[in-house]
């Protein structure tokens, strides 16, 4: 009797797996059963304004609108709904038996009436006690006692690979469960820079929005907020926000209704390979500071463009995105240690923190006038800026309009026609350009296929682009 026939006989005779091969299946069905009652619905009424509530326009053109969501459930037809008021579903999970609710801020965003359902069917409306939009974590309060609440985990023992299990209302359907592994951790993704996300491939749908995310030992590690989708449905990748920062942020929200950040006065840019070897830097780690703000606390203690933070209150950065996060969980007032990397060195200077202030306004990128002249090794046309430009005050000290990119290296950058070229930084050295033709010598000087690091502003804004020369 073969091997085949021998295995389909052991199957179809009712066998067992091996004690040791059943011991590697994960029991999701005691996991839910013991958390299950924790888990709250959120709804949410608001009285109908101009767009959806719960869920940021989106620019249906744009191919990258569609990608990060946050994921309340859609109004049929895309548009707001004839009735008087519109309502939307989310999820939640209770912290304290004394009726405090966690869920994500965009759940209960612009509401009138947040109602919370108990799986026990229970309903209580519920007071908003704080919202945070910078990390999705709102506080809710309900008037009632003795209540299931959730264990804490540590998402700093999670580890990729680990099972993963979500509770929640995707499209309404309570205390649905679903379950996955952990597929990366400290994640940072685009206009979210206080939160590490832990990214998973749990299917995760419009209602699951501010439901918990356990670990196999049914404590909560992460509170589920976005996916990755070009359909607003599950695609396989979402994301939750690590329990230790949610609470961090709900101690604040509990204690004051908003929460403090600290700032510095820094505009950074990530490392990469190409900007660690024009700065003489081993290896690719730390967050560029690209611009600092005048009088600002960075300022004040000594950062200037083109450092590179290697650490900030004694803690690594190993990439741009932790400084973010550093600086904002650091108290405002407090004066801590930077580490960072200048001229082929490593210096140490104290920085006082300051507080973050609510209103993130933006200034206005300003679009610059493209002047002619030649091209040169870069493959950048460049020219001297003309007197309207000197007048605007961005290019009084100096600089060269950028008019046209010819080469394969250059246009790849994140170089426009239209930017201004600040200075050259080769191996460490910086040069800051007074014309265009000291420009076109410092580049016929570069050997071919060279890498070099050009400061570039736009509008108000300055960053460090790497390019490379031409090949001969």
């Amino acid at each position: 009797m073969s091997r085949f026939v021998v295995v389909v006989l052991f199957v179809l005779a009712g066998a067992q797996l091996p004690a040791s091969a059943a011991r590697e299946l994960p029991d999701f069905a005691e996991l839910a059963d013991r958390q299950g009652a924790a888990v709250v619905n959120i709804s949410t009424t608001q009285a109908v304004r101009q767009g959806r509530p719960g869920m940021p326009r989106l620019d249906e053109d744009d191919p990258m609108s569609d990608f990060f969501r946050r994921f309340m459930p859609r109004q049929p037809g895309g548009g707001p709904k004839l009735d008087p008021d519109n309502r939307s579903l989310g999820s939640g999970f209770i912290v304290s038996s004394d009726g405090y609710v966690l869920t994500n801020a965009h759940v209960v965003e612009g509401a009138d009436e947040i109602v919370v359902k108990l799986s026990d069917k229970r309903e209580f409306r519920a007071r908003l006690m704080g919202a945070d939009p910078r990390s999705d974590v709102a506080l809710l309060k309900i008037e009632a006692t003795a209540l299931p609440k959730v264990s804490l985990g540590d998402p700093g023992k999670l580890r990729v690979g680990d099972w993963v299990l979500a509770i929640g209302s995707p499209f309404g359907f309570e205390n649905s469960v679903t379950a996955g592994i952990v597929s990366a951790k400290g994640r940072s993704l685009p206009q979210e820079n206080f939160v590490p996300f832990i990214q998973t491939d749990v299917a995760i749908n419009p209602g699951n929005s501010g439901g918990p995310l356990f670990n196999l030992k049914g404590e909560v590690i992460g509170i589920n907020s976005q996916i990755y989708s070009q359909t607003g449905g599950f695609m396989g990748l979402s994301f939750a926000i690590p329990i230790d920062v949610a609470m961090e942020v709900q101690s604040q929200l509990k204690a004051h209704g908003r929460v403090q950040r600290g700032r510095i006065g820094v505009v950074i840019q990530e490392v990469s390979r190409e900007l660690a070897y024009s700065f003489r830097l081993d290896k690719p780690v730390g967050a560029l500071v690209s611009a600092v703000e005048k009088g600002g606390p960075a300022d004040k203690a000594g950062l200037e463009q083109g450092d590179i933070v290697l650490r900030f209150d004694g803690r690594q950065v190993g990439i741009s995105g932790d400084l973010p996060r550093f600086v904002g969980s650091t108290r405002p007032g407090a004066r801590v240690p930077v580490q960072v990397w200048r001229k082929g060195g490593q210096r140490e200077m104290q920085v006082v923190v300051a507080e973050l202030p609510d209103d993130r306004a933006k200034k206005p990128v300003l679009p610059m006038p493209r002047p002619e002249v030649a091209p040169n090794k870069l493959g950048i046309v460049v020219a001297d800026p003309n007197q309207q430009q000197r007048r605007d005050g961005r290019l009084a000290s100096g600089g060269v309009v950028v008019e046209a990119l010819r080469s394969a290296s250059a246009r790849a950058s994140e170089i426009q026609a239209g930017d201004a070229i600040l200075a050259i930084i080769n191996r460490g050295v910086r040069t800051d350009l007074r014309s265009a033709d000291q420009f076109g010598r410092l580049v016929a000087a570069l050997e071919p296929s060279q890498a070099v690091t050009l400061l570039v502003q736009r509008g108000d804004t300055q960053t460090f682009v790497p390019v490379r020369t031409l090949e001969r």
